[in-house]
C-alpha cells in the first residue's frame, strides 16, 4: 500500500517542466528495531546495500504511473521502512479533489499489474523525522500544534495503517505544552507506519468559511508502553505482596544454589580436598626433599609413646568402650566426660587414628568467647566448612524487618533467630555428611572390588597350576619354552584336555567344595557390607560441651546430635568436662540411654612418669626423691595442675614450694568462689555458706562421702541443685554407680589438701561453724515451738476428751504427746550444745584479734 506525504505539500517543487516531487514510506525493508539489545537491527544493517538495490529496481518498473521516477532513496533502520523521494508528471492524474488519493491508487493498481513490490507500503503523508534513541512500540503520542483533532477525525486518519485497540482522549496538560492523544495499535508494524507517515501532517479542521480553513500540525512520537518507573512505583505502592515475594524468591535462591555448594564445601572439608599436605605432590616433596634435612628426634618420639603409653593403663576399658560404640551401627550418643587433664582428646584421637574415619570438630568454647550472633554463626561455619556465608544479610534483614513494619504493620519475615541460623547450617552440614558418606563407600565398595578381583585372580591361577600338575591341562605356551620341536612353534594358547580325562568323583567333591565356599563367601560378603556401611559414617566430635552463658546453642547442637544419631547419619561423640552436661543430651533422646564413658585422672605412677619426662623434655635433670613424689602425689592425676608444677619448677622452684603454691592459690581461689568476698555477694550463689561449708569439713577429713548421707541432713535436707551446682563448678565430683549417683569426692585431686587447709584454718572455721551452729539453732528452735503449740493443742483436747469408763485403749492424742515430746526433748538438748560451741567459737574469736 501506498501514502503520500504532507512533506509533498510543503517540498513540492518542479523539477522538469511539468514534474513534481513526493515521497514514498515502504515499510517491511528492515526489521522493527525494539530497543537496543535487538540483534536483528544489526543483520539489518549488514544487508543494507543489497535491500535498498532491489528496492531501487522494483520502484523502476512504476514509470508507466506519471512518469514516476525514484530519486533518492531514505532508510528509517529503527522503524523497519524506507522514505522514497520521487517526481510524478501531475498532468497525466485523472481529475478530481485530490490528487495525492488518484496518484496512489494508480500506483496501487500498478502494482496489482506488475507485483513486484511485495511490501506493505504507502505514499507518505508526513515528514520525515529521524530520532536518537527512541524505537518503535505500539503506542503513539500523537501532538497538536493547533486547535484539537476530534476523537473520530483521529481514529479515521489512523486506521488505515492498522487495527487499533484504543484511543485515549486528550489529558489535561500544564498551560504552554502541547495537549495531545494516545492511539494504541494491536501491532508495532502497523505503529511504526503510521509515525512515519502522519509526523508532521497538517490536518484541516472542518470551517464554515472554506477561505479561512484552520490546519493543526501533527507532532508524532512513540511512546513506552511501560512508562519510565512503573515498575518501582507498583513495587514501593504494594509493599504486603512484593516483600513476601522478595522472601520466597530468595529462599529460593539459596536453596537452590547455594545450599548445594555449602553442602559440597563441608563434604570438600571432611574428605580434605582442598588440604594441600593431602596432594600427592607436596607428599612426593616431603619425603623426598623435606625429610633427608629434617632433626632426627626419634628416640623423643620414641620416649613420649612409652610415657603416653603407660599413662593410658587405666584408661583402656574407656578406649575399648569408644571402639564398641564406632564398630556398631549410631543409635545413640556416646558421652565422653571427666575433669580437665584426664585425657579425653588423647583417646579419642588414639581411637580415631586407629579406625581411619572421616571427623568434624565442633569446638564450643569457640562458639561461646563469640561477642555477637553475627559471630558465632560464623565460627560455626568455619568450624564445619560451611560456606559461603554472609554476615552481612542478617543486619540487612533486621533492618527490612524494621522498615515493613512501618510499611504494613508487621514483619516481613526475613530476619532469622540465631537457633534458626544455626539450624538451617546444621541441616545443611548433615547433607554434607550423607555426601561423605556415600563418598567413602564407594571408595570402600572400590576398593573392596579390587580386592575380590585380586583374590580371584590368584585363585585361578592356583587352580590352573594344580591342573597342570594333574595333568588335565595344558598350556602351550609352555612348549616354546620346552622346545617341544615343531610343537614349540604351534603352541598359541591354553589348550584343555576332554572331558573323558576328568573322573567324575573329582568334579563331586569339587562342586561339593565350591558350594561350600560360595556359601562361606556369601556370609563373608554379607558380613563385609555391614562393615562397609558402618565404616563409611563419619565421626562427628563435640568438644568442650558445656552450657556456661550460650544454652540455646548447647540445645541445638544437642537436637542435631540426636537427629544424627537416630538416622544413623554419623556416630556423634561429645567431649564434656561435667557429667551433670549429659541431661541436655538425654532430653534430646528420651527413648534412648546414652552411651556414657567416664575418664578419671591419672595414678599416681603415671603422674610421676609425666613429671619426670616433661622435665627431661625440657633439659632439667631433676632426680625426685620419695619426698617430692609424696608432693607430687597431693595434685594426683590432674594435668592441668602437674603442667602448673612443671612450668614452677622450670622457673627454679624446688617441687615442695611449687606444690604448696599450687595449695595456697587454691586455698584463696577456694574461699572467693565458694563463700564470696561478703554475704551480698554469697547471696547470688547457687548454694548457700552453710552447705558449701558442710562439703568442705566432711571432704576435709574422708576422700570421699556418701552421695545421700550428705543429701538428707542439714544443711542440704534433699536440695540436690546445690550439690549440682558445685559439681557444675567444678568443687566435687559426684561419683555414680549402676546409673545412680552414689558418691561426693573433691572436683579436683588437689582439693583435699586445699579444703584441709582451709577447715585447719582457725579463724574462718571459728567464723563458718558459729554461722553454721546459728543457723542450726534458728532452725532448731522454729521446730521446738511448733513442737510447743502442737502439745498446747494435744492437752487441750485430752481436757475436753469424753471417753466411756468400760474403754481400755490409750488415748491417741496421749500418744502423739509423748512422741512429740520426745522430740521436743531431742531438740532442746541440740540446742544446748549448740549454744555451748558457739560460746566455745566466740572466745576463738576473741583471742584471734
Amino acid at each position: 500500500m501506498l501514502r503520500l506525504s504532507a512533506r509533498a505539500a510543503r517540498r513540492a517543487y518542479t523539477t522538469a517542466a511539468n514534474a513534481q516531487e513526493g515521497w514514498i514510506y515502504v515499510d517491511s525493508i528492515f526489521p522493527i528495531q525494539l530497543a537496543a539489545w535487538d540483534l536483528r537491527h544489526y543483520i539489518g544493517i549488514l544487508r543494507q546495500e543489497h535491500l535498498l538495490t532491489v528496492l531501487e529496481s522494483r520502484l523502476d518498473q512504476l514509470s508507466n504511473v506519471c512518469d514516476f521516477k525514484a530519486l533518492e532513496l531514505q532508510p528509517q533502520m529503527k522503524d523497519g521502512g524506507v522514505f522514497v523521494r520521487f517526481s510524478y508528471t501531475p498532468e497525466a492524474l485523472s481529475p478530481g479533489p485530490d490528487p495525492m488519493t488518484s496518484l496512489q491508487q494508480a500506483l496501487r493498481d500498478e502494482l496489482a499489474k506488475v507485483g513486484t513490490l511485495p511490501t506493505w507500503n504507502g505514499i507518505g503523508t508526513g515528514d520525515i523525522w529521524v530520532d536518537m534513541n527512541r524505537f518503535a512500540s505500539p503506542v503513539l503520542k500523537v501532538a497538536f500544534e493547533g486547535p484539537d483533532v476530534q476523537e473520530q477525525s483521529l481514529y479515521e486518519l489512523c486506521r488505515p495503517y492498522g487495527r487499533i485497540k484504543d484511543l485515549a482522549l486528550v489529558p489535561t496538560v500544564p498551560a504552554g505544552t502541547l495537549r495531545f492523544s494516545t492511539v494504541t495499535f494491536k501491532h508495532v508494524h502497523s505503529a511504526a507506519i503510521a509515525r512515519n507517515v502522519i509526523h508532521g501532517f497538517k490536518y484541516p479542521l472542518p470551517s464554515s468559511e472554506p477561505s479561512s480553513q484552520t490546519k493543526t500540525r501533527l507532532r508524532v512520537d512513540f511512546q513506552k508502553p511501560l512508562q519510565a518507573h512503573a515498575v518501582r512505583d507498583w513495587i514501593s505502592g504494594h509493599p504486603k505482596i512484593v516483600l513476601p515475594v522478595i522472601v520466597f524468591l530468595l529462599g529460593s535462591l539459596t536453596y537452590t544454589v547455594f545450599d548445594p555448594i555449602r553442602s559440597l564445601m563441608v563434604e570438600a572439608k571432611m574428605l580434605d580436598w582442598l588440604d594441600y599436605r593431602k596432594f600427592r605432590l607436596y607428599q612426593w616433596l616431603q619425603v623426598h626433599a623435606l625429610e633427608p634435612f629434617a632433626p632426627n628426634d626419634k628416640k623423643a618420639k620414641s620416649a613420649n609413646i612409652v610415657i603416653d603409653g603407660e599413662i593410658w593403663k587405666d584408661r583402656q576399658d574407656a578406649a575399648v568402650a569408644l571402639q564398641s560404640y564406632l564398630s556398631d551401627s549410631p543409635s545413640t550418643v556416646a558421652f565422653v566426660h571427666g575433669p580437665q587433664g584426664s585425657g579425653k582428646t588423647s583417646m579419642l584421637e588414639a581411637v580415631l587414628h586407629e579406625s581411619k574415619r572421616n571427623t568434624l570438630t565442633i569446638d564450643c568454647r569457640q562458639l561461646q568467647a563469640a561477642s555477637s550472633d553475627s559471630a558465632l554463626v560464623g565460627a560455626l561455619a568455619a568450624q564445619t566448612g560451611y560456606w559461603p556465608v554472609f554476615n552481612f544479610l542478617s543486619s540487612m534483614s533486621s533492618l527490612v524487618d524494621l522498615a515493613s513494619v512501618g510499611l504494613i504493620g508487621q514483619k516481613a519475615g526475613m530476619s532469622s533467630s540465631l537457633t534458626e541460623q544455626l539450624h538451617k547450617i546444621l541441616d545443611v552440614v548433615t547433607e554434607g555428611l550423607r555426601g561423605v558418606s556415600s563418598s567413602h563407600k564407594a571408595a570402600i565398595q572400590k576398593r573392596v572390588a579390587h580386592e575380590e578381583a585380586e583374590e580371584q585372580r590368584r585363585v585361578q591361577d592356583e587352580h590352573r597350576r594344580q591342573a597342570i600338575i594333574d595333568g588335565r591341562w595344558h598350556d602351550a605356551r609352555l612348549d616354546c619354552v620346552a622346545g617341544n620341536g615343531v610343537m614349540s612353534e604351534l603352541g598359541v594358547g591354553d589348550e584343555m584336555f576332554g572331558d573323558e580325562m576328568v573322573v567324575q568323583q573329582q568334579n563331586q567333591e569339587r562342586a561339593e567344595k565350591n558350594m561350600t565356599i560360595e556359601e562361606s563367601k556369601a556370609k563373608k560378603k554379607h558380613m563385609l557390607e555391614d562393615e562397609q556401611a558402618i565404616q563409611s559414617l563419619p565421626v562427628v566430635i563435640i568438644r568442650n560441651y558445656a552450657a556456661n552463658s550460650r544454652e540455646d546453642v548447647m540445645d541445638v547442637l544437642a537436637q542435631w546430635a540426636a537427629s544424627l544419631a537416630e538416622n544413623h547419619i554419623a556416630h556423634v561423640i561429645v567431649l564434656s568436662d561435667n557429667r551433670e552436661n549429659a541431661k541436655r543430651l538425654t532430653k534430646a533422646l528420651p527413648t534412648k540411654p546414652l552411651s556414657s564413658i567416664a575418664l578419671s585422672d591419672a595414678d599416681a605412677g603415671s603422674s610421676l612418669s609425666f613429671v619426670k619426662q616433661k622435665l627431661l623434655d625440657a633439659g632439667l635433670e631433676v632426680q625426685l626423691t620419695s619426698k617430692d613424689a609424696q608432693f607430687v602425689e597431693r595434685l594426683g592425676g590432674r594435668a592441668s595442675d602437674l603442667e602448673s608444677l612443671i612450668h614452677k619448677v622450670r622457673t627454679g622452684m624446688k617441687i615442695e614450694e611449687a606444690v604448696e603454691d599450687i595449695i595456697t592459690r587454691g586455698v584463696v581461689e577456694l574461699r572467693k568462689n565458694t563463700f564470696g568476698e561478703d554475704a551480698e555477694e554469697s547471696k547470688n550463689l547457687p548454694w548457700t555458706r552453710y552447705q558449701a561449708w558442710k562439703v568442705l569439713k566432711v571432704l576435709a577429713k574422708s576422700p570421699e562421702v556418701g552421695y545421700y548421707d550428705m543429701l538428707v541432713d542439714f544443711p542440704f535436707k534433699g536440695d540436690e541443685n546445690a550439690l549440682r551446682a558445685m559439681e557444675h563448678a567444678e568443687l566435687i565430683t559426684i561419683v555414680a554407680k549402676n546409673g545412680r549417683p552414689s558418691g561426693i569426692r573433691p572436683g579436683k585431686p588437689v582439693f583435699r589438701w586445699v579444703f584441709e587447709r582451709v577447715v585447719n584454718d582457725k579463724v574462718f572455721q571459728a567464723t563458718q561453724e558459729l554461722a553454721y551452729n546459728e543457723k542450726q539453732v534458728s532452725d532448731t528452735e522454729t521446730k521446738i515451738q511448733g513442737y510447743e503449740q502442737e502439745l498446747k493443742l494435744l492437752v487441750d483436747m485430752m481436757q475436753n476428751e469424753h471417753r466411756p469408763w468400760y474403754s481400755f485403749r490409750r488415748s491417741p492424742c496421749l500418744d502423739r504427746a509423748r512422741s512429740v515430746g520426745e522430740k521436743l526433748v531431742v531438740a532442746e538438748r541440740k540446742v544446748s550444745t549448740l549454744e555451748r560451741k558457739i560460746v566455745e567459737l566466740k572466745k576463738v574469736l576473741a583471742g584471734s584479734t
